[in-house]
């Protein structure tokens, strides 16, 4: 039994725990006080005992709110996972009530899973009135990042980069597909080879200058003509809509900008590797059982199910 020393909780009061809590997840004095129901006056004071408290300056002012310092990003995977299991042993309940809670999830994740993942977690919490979903963007390179920055609650990518702190679980496996327009190129699938390299190409790249298909292509000796290039998925689909090009991209994003679109997606005449992609999370989220309830949300996908 851990021993419990009375003076020091005396001087951390656990209600200030709970100001840190809702001042991580609204960063923002105002947002945070109204839902504590607390003043503005007496958040921004008990603001000011947190940092007598830890003797940092926890959360500095931004034009659109507060920004946690590395120290509570720090002291907030402790404190989370804390107030959680407190909270389950006040009220005798170890599970997540989606239906009744206030919770904000930011997720991490490019815009082609973006594109295959979100329709499904908008329609899932359509009918919880307390649950908002925030998405912003990672890459494999830079979720594990974020996750210990505190900026995301779950990241999903291909072979998401991860350390010890991290935990991981694989979603479902992706590969590669064609998307063009048929009103502007006169395909029909399957592609073939010399279709495939007659016609334009749009490249989606991080650099702007070559892609997966451009290191195949290389192999046997071919090349492709790209007459631009972007950074996201999305608006490579966007752009055919009027671009009578091709475009090759992960085939969970492209049938789903071929059916939003009147798009055609199609296999593309060159072998390409599939990849897994999957859930990371920090491991003291593990446990937590609002964090259980988004993991298990994701999973239920239709595209996990694939």
């Amino acid at each position: 039994m851990i021993d419990i020393y009375e003076t020091e909780f005396r001087k951390a009061d656990l209600n200030l725990l709970v100001v840190f809590a809702a001042l991580m997840r609204e960063r923002s004095v105002t947002r945070a006080a109204a839902a504590l129901h607390l003043s503005q006056g007496a958040t921004s004071a008990a603001l000011g005992r947190l940092r007598g408290l830890f003797d940092d300056e926890l959360f500095t002012r931004t034009r659109t709110g507060v920004e946690p310092t590395p120290r509570a990003v720090e002291l907030a995977r402790r404190i989370d996972p804390a107030l959680g299991l407190i909270h389950g042993a006040v009220t005798d309940r170890d599970r997540f009530e989606a239906a009744t809670a206030r919770r904000t999830f930011t997720l991490g994740m490019s815009d082609d899973l973006e594109a295959a993942l979100l329709p499904h977690l908008l329609a899932a919490t359509a009918g919880l009135p307390g649950i908002r979903l925030a998405v912003r963007q990672a890459t494999r390179n830079t979720v594990a990042d974020m996750l210990d920055r505190g900026e995301i609650d779950l990241g999903v990518a291909a072979a998401p980069a991860h350390g010890p702190d991290h935990r991981t679980r694989s979603l479902f496996t992706s590969g590669y597909a064609c998307l063009f327009n048929p009103r502007l190129l006169p395909l029909a699938p399957p592609i073939g080879l010399d279709d495939y390299l007659a016609h334009p190409h749009l490249l989606i790249s991080y650099d702007g200058r070559r892609g997966i298909v451009d290191d195949i292509l290389d192999a046997r000796g071919l090349t492709r003509r790209v007459i631009a290039s972007t950074t996201h998925f999305a608006g490579a689909a966007l752009h055919l809509a009027t671009l009578p090009a091709l475009a090759t991209l992960p085939a969970h994003a492209a049938t789903v900008y071929a059916d939003a679109l009147g798009l055609t997606a199609a296999e593309p005449p060159l072998p390409m590797p599939e990849y897994g992609v999957s859930l990371i999370w920090h491991a003291t989220a593990t446990d937590d059982p609002a964090h259980r309830w988004l993991r298990h949300l994701v999973d239920d996908s239709p595209v996990s199910a694939e």
